[in-house]
């Protein structure tokens, strides 16, 4: 089961979304009631992340909604009024991330050797070192599929990152890597836009660590957190760590590699995440990129590109790119 965050009509829907097609849960489920009857779970309007909060109970009942409306509603049927209440095509909804409003977000920097080597770094065994963890701020980098990503005036060099993204489920502290996977609800694709160069003001003295990448400044920056479109449940995934994960630019392949790259696998992640902060349901964790990134070579975003990254099994994100007014 895919779901996603959309609008549809004028108001924020959550949806089942299979193909070209998005059936709103929340009016599904007031049909199913009214023929069917009740299910507890989703008795009331949920968003995403109310959904995500309720659980395997809430996945059960949407389930059984989606398998009800199957029955009784058909893209053939263009006449049914239940059909154009219900159900949009991709092509009439605006995307919001699928989880619009998460708690965190949270992103892994080097956790493919193949980046780490093209970024100049030198090889690292996962035994030596830990995740390198950074976030980003959720209110105001987060976009959805389809939406624009802006060139902000104050940097230069903006870049491209494809990442597999976690999509937390279940809160939690101090998960082991054995029990992460109890506390995630799916998967998304993720674009960690970087800035490879700030000009914040011109004739500053440079500092010893000016060199060093700024962490905060370089990612924090508005719309630079593409999601979407969709969020695949966990037990579609049949193999997590073995997923091709590509991207392009303008139709041209930039990155294209696996999932099975990664420095360290989703649970260890986890892990490492929890002994550090409470993970919420809801938080994006963006799992690090592969190599094929922009600033090894010197190519760079600029106006009127179209980026579009995939990853097997859950989707593809498309985001144009314009300049910041």
């Amino acid at each position: 089961m895919r779901l996603a965050t959309v609008e549809a009509k004028g108001k924020e829907r959550l949806c089942l979304y299979s193909g070209q097609k998005l059936t709103d849960l929340n009016r599904g489920y007031a049909l199913y009631a009214q023929k069917v009857g009740k299910l507890t779970p989703l008795e009331r309007q949920l968003n995403m992340l109310q959904f995500l909060e309720l659980g395997e109970q809430a996945i059960t009942a949407a389930r059984k909604v989606a398998e009800f409306l199957e029955d009784i509603l058909s893209d053939t049927e263009v006449s049914n009024p239940l059909a154009k209440e219900i159900i949009f095509s991709s092509q009439e909804v605006k995307f919001y991330p699928p989880v619009p409003r998460p708690p965190k977000i949270l992103c892994l920097a080097g956790n493919y050797v193949e980046h780490i080597t093209e970024s100049g770094w030198k090889q690292i065994r996962r035994e030596q070192t830990t995740p390198w963890v950074f976030m980003k701020p959720p209110t105001t980098t987060l976009i959805g599929h389809k939406e624009q990503i802006l060139l902000p005036k104050v940097w230069r060099d903006i870049d491209w990152e494809v990442e597999l993204a976690v999509v937390i489920g279940r809160s939690g502290k101090y998960i082991s890597k054995e029990q992460a996977e109890h506390h995630i609800a799916g998967y998304t694709v993720f674009n960690d836009i970087s800035a490879r160069e700030l000009e914040l003001k011109k004739g500053r003295e440079s500092r010893e660590w000016d060199p060093f990448f700024d962490w905060f400044h370089g990612k924090c920056m508005d719309t630079f957190a593409p999601c979407g479109p969709c969020i695949v449940l966990k037990e579609q995934i049949e193999d997590v760590q073995n997923l091709c994960i590509r991207l392009k630019v303008n139709g041209e392949i930039k990155q294209d590699s696996n999932t099975a790259n990664m420095l360290f696998p989703i649970s260890e992640v986890v892990e490492f995440i929890s002994q550090i902060m409470t993970l919420e349901t809801g938080d994006i964790i963006a799992t690090g990129t592969p190599s094929g990134t922009g600033a090894p070579r010197g190519e760079f975003l600029k106006s009127g590109d179209v980026i579009e990254a995939e990853i097997e099994n859950i989707g593809t994100l498309i985001n144009p790119v314009g300049e910041e007014t």
